[in-house]
């Protein structure tokens, strides 16, 4: 745990909900949040949980999880950096509604709600700021899905594979990424059944993508890309 520097804070102002706010308002709407490191896995948040505080990912990755009645996750969002998550909460009913863990090698900023609720009280113009903030998010999200809805599963999971080579930042014509999410997850985040990626990952490898366990090989971005681009007919 500790203080937020200012490169820590140079990153939280890339959240959408954030982004909007001059740098001294910035500042002041955080003065009490600190920054604590995760060097392993672990449950950030239970539902019905408190929501004392909302949370600004920096680096790593969260799941948001419901528990079905057999006791299996269902995983309903997971979020990348840099974004902000859980401030719904604080906004509303003061509890968390799902159940929220934390991957191994994430770093997050820890917002104390009461603060900063007082703060944007005493402070009513950055409200604005901060709808603005939520509208654009908003409509990213709502970009998302109208995307996911248009493509096939082969095209979902090749629209993931190009970004994780995009986030490689490597040069060449070919790739080698890991699988940030275990295969189950994965499907979920991008909106298929489980049985559809192994069939989407089989369809891949005419476009030149290997996979060996969690490690996939691109041998031609260009045609994971081609493959984007075309109309649907998985």
């Amino acid at each position: 745990m500790g203080t937020l520097a200012a490169s820590d804070l140079d990153l939280v102002s890339l959240a959408p909900l954030l982004a909007g706010l001059a740098p001294a308002d910035l500042s002041m709407l955080l003065d009490g949040a600190h920054m604590v490191s995760y060097p392993e896995a672990e449950l950030l948040f239970s539902q019905g949980d408190k929501a004392d505080r909302f949370f600004v990912m920096l680096e790593g990755r969260v799941s948001l999880f419901a528990l079905t009645e057999t006791g299996d996750q269902s995983i309903i969002e997971v979020f990348d950096p840099v974004c902000s998550f859980a401030e719904a909460a604080i906004f509303s009913s003061g509890v968390f509604p799902l159940n929220c863990e934390v991957a191994a090698g994430s770093r997050l900023v820890h917002v104390p709600a009461p603060q900063f609720l007082k703060r944007l009280a005493d402070h009513r113009s950055l409200g604005l700021a901060l709808l603005a903030g939520l509208s654009r998010r908003q409509a990213g999200l709502v970009h998302e899905i109208s995307e996911l809805k248009s493509k096939s599963p082969s095209q979902r999971l090749a629209t993931f594979l190009l970004a994780l080579a995009a986030k490689a930042d490597k040069a060449g014509g070919g790739e080698r990424v890991r699988l940030p999410l275990t295969k189950a997850v994965l499907a979920s985040r991008i909106g298929i059944a489980p049985e559809s990626l192994s069939r989407a990952l089989n369809r891949l490898k005419a476009v030149g993508v290997e996979t060996h366990g969690r490690e996939v090989e691109i041998t031609d971005i260009e045609a994971l890309r081609r493959l984007v681009r075309e109309s649907t007919g998985d």
